[in-house]
């Protein structure tokens, strides 16, 4: 019996529509990310292992898909860890090449490699498939793509302020319109915790802050005890649990909050001067609102934190974000380089486009005009129309056999193809040819002309 075809589990498969669907949303980031002046760059889907491991902690270490050496590795493979069994010990001498976590790494050796060559301040971007030995589930994937864009070699606050008009650009030209993008700073989480003594439990206290939406206060209160920061620091936490209103408003709570912490203020500082920048640019379809629990990627970021949340109403996980990081290259030997950077999660853009029905209806348009074969002497006739049809940009095709009209039409059908045209003897002979509208059902004879304006303009 035949083995039945399957794929990898967390893997999938994309229709046509789909890939034209996830296509848009590639096409509209990648157009903004070269309107603002970011280049492009590549690297391979597997680095050497030593480039990958230990950057992402035991946990992302162990989501790491690794690649068995080619030949005969076992031949090299280390004994005394083969006998006992021991697994990591094993696979460094069967494995040397991993598939890539994320695209940040690989853009920290690409910067480190290539220094000499890059012209600083450099700004890139970079589209492609990453891979992870999650465990799969809704909405969680074993491999996806990343749409990553980066500014490194200044700490100059008027890239943050770029990256934020670069998401309204992008959401803007998607249609995707209340979209809120959410910003804290570093420094600002890092001065709380200075205020309430909590300074040696930054990780703690803000992983239980980041908890603030989903348990409430109280809850968030009691964790925070249980983690061994003291009631006094938690009282005086009491004025950020009720920080609201607009971003001014929350700026100048912080001021009082954060009076007595230097790092603090400096923090209070970036965000005041990311907000005027933004509030004299304006923002098209997106807001800005400072949220102090955001506190994403805390040992990773050092100054601003982005997140962007879909609309209100739609239920759905954050779908972009990003922030300043101090020391990027310095994994790789190259201290010292400044960069601040954001993605887009493309997986979910898709999702909330497809449930608000904000993809264009033109989108997964392919083939406008299929031509019905009736014959070598009309096919041939029909390919030159077609070519001077393909010349001008319409996507049009000839039924490649000379098979029942019925069966031609129904193809036709059954792919959307809004136009038929359909060419015999009489055609030929009078340089016509007979254009049938498939949804109005009209058909009327037209010149080649005709032909390319009508599709043009229906197209």
């Amino acid at each position: 019996m035949a083995q039945k075809p399957s794929i990898p589990k967390g893997t999938r498969d994309f229709n046509p529509e789909q890939v034209a669907k996830r296509n848009y949303i590639f096409n509209t980031i990648q157009g903004a990310f070269e309107t603002f002046g970011f280049q492009p760059i590549e690297t391979p889907s597997f680095e050497n292992s030593d480039t990958l491991m230990g950057k992402y902690g035991d946990e992302g270490d162990r989501l790491i898909f690794k690649i068995l050496n080619s030949g005969d590795y076992l031949s090299k493979a280390d004994e005394e860890a083969y006998n006992e069994k021991d697994s990591n010990k094993l696979t460094s001498s069967i494995s040397e090449k991993a598939l890539r976590y994320d695209l940040t790494v690989p853009f920290a050796r690409y910067v480190v490699q290539h220094q000499n060559e890059i012209e600083f301040p450099f700004k890139r971007y970079q589209i492609q498939p990453v891979w992870r030995a999650d465990r799969p589930q809704k909405g969680r994937f074993r491999e996806f793509y990343q749409c990553d864009a980066d500014a490194v070699g200044s700490d100059s606050l008027w890239q943050e302020v770029e990256f934020i008009q670069l998401y309204d650009s992008v959401f803007s030209a998607l249609k995707l319109d209340g979209v809120t993008i959410k910003i804290n700073n570093r420094k600002i989480l890092s001065g709380i915790a200075e205020v309430i003594g909590a300074s040696d439990k930054l990780i703690d206290f803000t992983v239980a802050l980041d908890k603030l939406d989903k348990i409430g206060e109280e809850k968030v209160k009691q964790e925070m005890l249980d983690k061994g920061i003291p009631q006094s620091g938690i009282d005086k936490l009491q004025p950020l649990f009720s920080i609201k209103g607009d971003f001014e408003s929350q700026i100048r709570s912080l001021k009082t909050i954060l009076s007595t912490s230097e790092e603090g203020k400096k923090g209070i500082e970036e965000l005041a001067f990311i907000d005027n920048a933004t509030s004299e640019l304006g923002l098209k379809t997106a807001k800005l609102q400072l949220d102090v629990t955001l506190a994403r990627g805390l040992n990773y970021y050092t100054g601003a934190i982005f997140e962007v949340s879909a609309p209100e109403g739609v239920k759905m996980g954050s779908i972009g974000g990003g922030g300043r990081y101090d020391d990027l290259t310095g994994i790789f030997g190259m201290p010292n380089m400044s960069g601040v950077g954001i993605s887009f999660g493309l997986d979910r853009i898709y999702l909330v486009l497809e449930e608000l029905g904000l993809f264009p209806e033109t989108v997964s348009k392919s083939v406008e005009v299929l031509f019905i074969n009736f014959g070598e002497k009309e096919a041939l006739f029909s390919l030159k129309a077609i070519k001077a049809l393909r010349a001008e940009g319409v996507n049009a095709e000839l039924y490649p056999d000379k098979a029942k009209m019925k069966k031609q039409m129904t193809h036709a059908n059954r792919r959307d193809i809004p136009f038929v045209v359909l060419v015999g003897e009489e055609e030929i002979n009078s340089n016509k040819y007979a254009l049938k509208d498939m949804e109005k059902g009209i058909q009327e004879k037209v010149s080649l002309e005709v032909l390319i304006s009508t599709i043009k303009k229906k197209s």
